[in-house]
């Protein structure tokens, strides 16, 4: 029980597109990637600015070509959102409230490798690289973002260590001392985030504590 809560502590769901409920068939996807779209010989619209924009949706990778409206290029700074796009045939299409619909042609697609759910109940080191990864994915870290956390995501994992596989403590002890602990590793890290970063580790946090409340209210607090 106690791998479920940390599972869920550290893979919250993701943020919804402005907070609307997901419509039928739509899916929720990142964008883990965005780059200048290069004309191929003979390609039309060689005088717009268009991008190239991975969106990893389940296991497939999409890559669409993406025009943005005129004027805007916020695009560029989109990486690590997510979204609900709806898949097609040939297109993937979005809906905001700036452009509204938007269909994007998909350039090519791609089968990610499966990735088994992590075993918690195994310990700190895989404690410690999954919420590295989760991490640099929803706040797209970037490189030099990566190596300064990485030492405070250590010193997290040994001080949680203590709780892996202890009959002794109590769930609810485990919880408290995993909070206080993962409070503490926030206030390191957020320095090293850019303000926006820092909104939506403290989005993140605000959704995970509500699905710990949800997992204890089924299992009582013992």
């Amino acid at each position: 029980m106690f791998a479920r809560l940390l599972a869920a502590l550290i893979c919250a769901a993701s943020l919804s597109a402005m907070g609307q409920t997901p419509p039928s068939n739509y899916e929720r996807g990142t964008i883990t990637a965005v780059t200048p779209h290069h004309n191929a010989r003979g390609e039309s619209g060689r005088d717009v600015i268009r991008y190239d924009v991975s969106v990893k949706l389940g296991n497939t990778n999409y890559v669409v070509l993406y025009t943005p409206p005129s004027g805007s290029n916020t695009v560029e700074y989109s990486t690590g959102i997510d979204m609900l796009f709806l898949v097609g045939n040939d297109t993937l299409t979005f809906t905001s409230m700036i452009s509204g619909k938007t269909e994007m042609p998909i350039l090519r697609r791609e089968t990610l490798p499966a990735q088994g759910s992590p075993d918690l109940s195994r310990g700190p080191s895989q404690y410690f690289s999954l919420k590295l990864q989760n991490l640099s994915e929803k706040l797209a870290l970037s490189e030099d973002q990566q190596v300064k956390i990485r030492p405070i995501l250590e010193q997290e994992s040994g001080e949680l260590s203590p709780l892996w596989n202890n009959p002794v403590i109590s769930r609810k002890d485990k919880l408290d001392t995993l909070e206080k602990v993962v409070r503490a590793s926030d206030e390191k890290i957020k320095p090293i985030l850019s303000q926006t970063q820092r909104e939506k580790l403290q989005e993140i946090r605000k959704q995970q504590k509500d699905q710990l409340k949800k997992l204890l209210a089924t299992k009582g607090n013992n």
